[in-house]
């Protein structure tokens, strides 16, 4: 051990008198985890993970529902807008034929309803892609959580197999 290794052990200190003085430095002691600890930490881990798992699994299932409500709802306000543009264009000729007031008015009317289902498609797509995304993600850990729960399990399982017992040789006798 050299100098410099006795040096990291000591602490080099002024003292009252004016003077240097070598002080040993006290080393911080690591705490021993107790055996009851460590096994509750472990425990408690296994149930959270588990809990994630089970979690993870009712979103998706939730997001899942609500992603294909909105589906629908988009297709059938796609269709309703496709409905209406036949409806436009054959109000478009009726007016190019005829133009009274009443020909007017249903092109008009036409009109609004389009830019209405519009403007509700826009708001069903922005849900949509945001429950979309959502989804994604939620399947993503979905399938991590579960990955850990299959590994502890498979992990547990192998643990806690009974010791085999062996059987003592029977000692040949000689006749």
């Amino acid at each position: 051990m050299g100098k410099d290794d006795r040096m990291r052990f000591h602490q080099i200190m002024e003292s009252p008198h004016g003077r240097e003085e070598k002080r040993p430095v006290k080393k911080k002691s690591k705490k021993v985890v107790k055996g009851a600890a460590s096994h509750k930490a472990v425990d408690s881990a296994i149930a959270t993970i588990n809990d994630v798992a089970a979690s993870a699994t009712k979103a998706v299932i939730a997001v899942d529902k609500e992603y294909k409500k909105l589906s629908k709802t988009a297709k059938r306000l796609n269709k309703k807008r496709a409905a209406l543009m036949k409806k436009s264009r054959s109000a478009a000729k009726r007016l190019k034929k005829d133009a009274n007031a009443a020909n007017k008015k249903a092109a008009t009317i036409i009109k609004k309803d389009i830019a209405v289902i519009k403007k509700e498609a826009e708001k069903v797509n922005k849900l949509k892609s945001i429950a979309s995304e959502e989804l994604a993600t939620l399947k993503a850990a979905s399938k991590r959580a579960i990955a850990y729960v299959k590994g502890v399990t498979s992990a547990d399982k192998a643990l806690n197999k009974p010791k085999k017992k062996r059987r003592k040789k029977k000692v040949a006798t000689t006749a």
